[in-house]
């Protein structure tokens, strides 16, 4: 990278350009080290008011930087930033400081931790509350392979308080796994931090008002006639809750992390005592370390909001304001989840099966993977069996994780696997996955991780109605860069494609629905390439299009249309992202019409990436021009209610019949259009 900025006020003795990675620091001096940080902050501050940025939390975690990088040894043991906004310090001394001048520009050191930069940084975030899933993830790979590096994450107050940050303090704690947790605590986010949390995490004091008045409320609800014992004694115990709560580190105590802290976070020496001991321990341990936003430039301190970024307001980046800051006092200093199996606990009535479903082969595959790869995870969020992931747990238990309903972490600790060594499969039904779609954009699919999700319950679910069906999945994750988008068209083409998700080096989603195989008979599962669709059937007059089982049916409707005089041929689709686009074109070059078969959402799924594929075709090759689209599938903006699966797909015409109705309705739709067109230039 070019775009050098020698720091202000330039010393030739400077120590921060001579730096060539993490290891240089552990040879300085405490004279050193704080002349070090002094330098960094001029650094940050400098280029900041040029480029913009996240000025005041990089500026308050400067100490704690240099005391991480001189106690653990990056890139071998893992540093994450969550969020990573807090990251400048820390590209700083990892060989970036030539650079830092591009800071934000096009081509340039990005905003925040990006793998492509530098080995040190363990993944691309921007996100709050990451941190800890990836953290875990990454031990758990770690422990899997028996490897000895130490993971560490940096983690805001302010992050801290986000849903997926408590899910995996919850794992965390429920699994006692061996990681050094960094809250970095500087008692502002990009606003005030509200709730009840923020206040625990700030100095714990109860108020003179609470001691006075419990006395006078003692003697009150004593008096309560027959019930006054009893109520006094409730309301002593509900106190004492509250005080047991409100003492520090209670809260992650009570979770299963051992917590050390309040410790001063600009304080080298102290810092790096408490991290080495907090090293030292077994299991998770949480070390609360109080910082000051903005430290060493006083506009920042003062006004921690303002100066968060990334858009600033403008600063005086002189040495003045620089050195205003400098005499700022330093502030002072589990349950296990719970499980749900089925379709969320209901009592479903039986229903006869010729065959097993797709769940069953899809496990029972992954088993044989499992036992074929030491590399193979599986996840599930609070339901073993309703995944069939309850198999490779009997099987596998070592690599088996369930983190109770808590998909969030779910995808994210499986991203975290996958930048450790493994080959995670995270297995959840459709319409449950819908709540990770931060985590598999920000997390998987930023970090183009091979992290493969199954999805399971894709399509029409039936009895449990709006709620579950797996309708908007699809349309979501196509849109996604890095993400292979795959469906089988039966059970045995599912087991060839889960060994294709395994054996290629992206994320991958492998969509199946709840029904029933369709009894093929069993053949050996071998990875098909990524993006190769296949022909079916053979047909002239009209192409069908199918994607997933729905395959089946569309072959049933080609017969039915033969029957009629209709020829019609059948593509296999099988990956809708990235779609066979020359043999879908091909084959539908000279049809009189292309009609895509999906049991999902139409708006913006399978069918309309077939539309766009014709439709850039028709601006150059004539022989597309009057090739007419139709998209078969789940209605937009309305949602699907309950009722058996046939029942559903026999109202919404994409049973056999209504998929045969639909095409011959299409047909006879171009029919009439095309003779009012002869009959317009005839009477011209």
């Amino acid at each position: 990278m070019t775009g050098t900025i020698p720091t202000p006020d330039a010393d030739p003795a400077a120590i921060l350009p001579t730096l060539t990675g993490p290891a240089d620091l552990r040879g300085l001096t405490d004279r050193q080290l704080v002349q070090l940080a002094d330098e960094i902050r001029e650094t940050i501050v400098h280029t900041v008011a040029r480029t913009g940025g996240h000025l005041g939390s990089s500026l308050g975690v400067v100490e704690l930087t240099i005391a991480l990088h001189r106690l653990l040894e990056s890139p071998r043991d893992r540093i994450i930033w969550d969020t990573g906004h807090q990251a400048y310090p820390h590209k700083l001394l990892t060989g970036r400081f030539e650079g830092f001048g591009t800071l934000r520009q096009l081509g340039g050191v990005g905003g925040f931790p990006r793998r492509s930069e530098s080995p040190h940084d363990v993944m691309d975030g921007g996100h709050a509350g990451t941190g800890l899933s990836i953290a875990e993830g990454l031990a758990a790979a770690r422990d899997m392979r028996h490897s000895l590096e130490r993971i560490a994450v940096v983690v805001g107050d302010a992050a801290l308080m986000s849903g997926l940050s408590f899910e995996a303090l919850n794992d965390i704690g429920h699994r006692q796994t061996d990681m050094l947790i960094v809250l970095n605590d500087n008692e502002m986010s990009i606003s005030p931090t509200v709730g009840a949390l923020s206040k625990y995490l700030s100095q714990v004091k109860l108020s003179n008002t609470w001691q006075r008045s419990r006395g006078l409320w003692d003697r009150s609800v004593e008096m309560i006639p027959v019930m006054g014992e009893l109520a006094l004694e409730l309301t002593q115990r509900l106190r004492k809750s509250v005080v047991s709560f409100a003492v520090a580190g209670q809260l992650f105590e009570d979770l299963g992390i051992t917590y050390i802290g309040v410790v001063p976070g600009h304080d080298i020496r102290t810092l790096e005592q408490t991290l080495r001991s907090a090293l030292a321990l077994g299991g998770p341990v949480l070390v609360h370390v109080r910082t000051q936003k903005g430290r060493g430039y006083h506009p920042a301190e003062r006004d921690q909001v303002a100066f968060h970024g990334a858009a600033l307001p403008p600063m005086a980046d002189t040495h003045e304001a620089r050195q205003a800051g400098r005499t700022a006092a330093t502030p002072a200093a589990k349950t296990e989840p719970t499980m749900t199996e089925g379709d969320d606990g209901t009592v479903a009535r039986p229903r006869p099966e010729k065959t097993p479903n797709y769940t069953h082969f899809f496990a029972t595959e992954l088993v044989a993977l499992a036992a074929e790869d030491r590399r193979v995870v599986g996840i599930t969020a609070g339901m073993p069996t309703g995944t069939g992931l309850n198999r490779l747990q009997a099987a596998h238990p070592d690599r088996f994780i369930d983190v109770g309903i808590a998909e969030q972490h779910a995808v994210t600790l499986a991203t975290g696997l996958a930048l450790g060594g493994m080959r995670p499969v995270v297995a959840i039904y459709s319409t449950f996955l819908q709540r990770a779609f931060d985590q598999t954009v920000h997390d998987v699919c930023q970090n183009d991780q091979p992290v493969v999700l199954a999805v399971d319950r894709a399509g029409l679910v039936g009895e449990d109605g709006t709620s579950h069906q797996g309708m908007f999945t699809l349309p979501a994750q196509l849109q996604l860069p890095n993400l292979v988008v795959a469906s089988p068209k039966d059970e045995q083409e599912l087991r060839a494609l889960l060994r294709t998700a395994l054996a290629q080096d992206h994320p991958f989603a492998l969509h199946y629905p709840r029904d029933p195989g369709f009894g093929v008979p069993e053949r050996e599962p071998a990875p098909i390439p990524v993006g190769r669709g296949e022909v079916v059937r053979e047909g002239s007059d009209v192409l069908l299009v199918g994607f997933g089982p729905i395959v089946h049916r569309a072959q049933e409707a080609a017969e039915a249309l033969a029957e009629a005089g209709v020829s019609a041929e059948v593509i296999n689709a099988r990956f809708a992202k990235p779609l066979d686009r020359e043999l879908i074109l091909d084959r539908a070059r000279g049809k009189r019409l292309v009609v895509t078969f999906e049991e999902s959402v139409v708006t913006g799924g399978f069918g309309a990436a077939v539309l766009e594929a014709i439709e850039q075709a028709r601006l150059t090759d004539p022989a597309f021009r009057d090739v007419a689209v139709r998209i078969v599938g789940l209605p937009a903006d309305s949602f699907i209610d309950h009722g058996s699966v046939a029942d559903l797909r026999r109202v919404l015409r994409l049973d056999t019949d209504g998929l045969v109705g639909q095409v011959r309705e299409s047909l006879a739709a171009l029919d009439h259009t095309r003779a009012a067109r002869r009959t317009a230039r005839a009477s011209a």
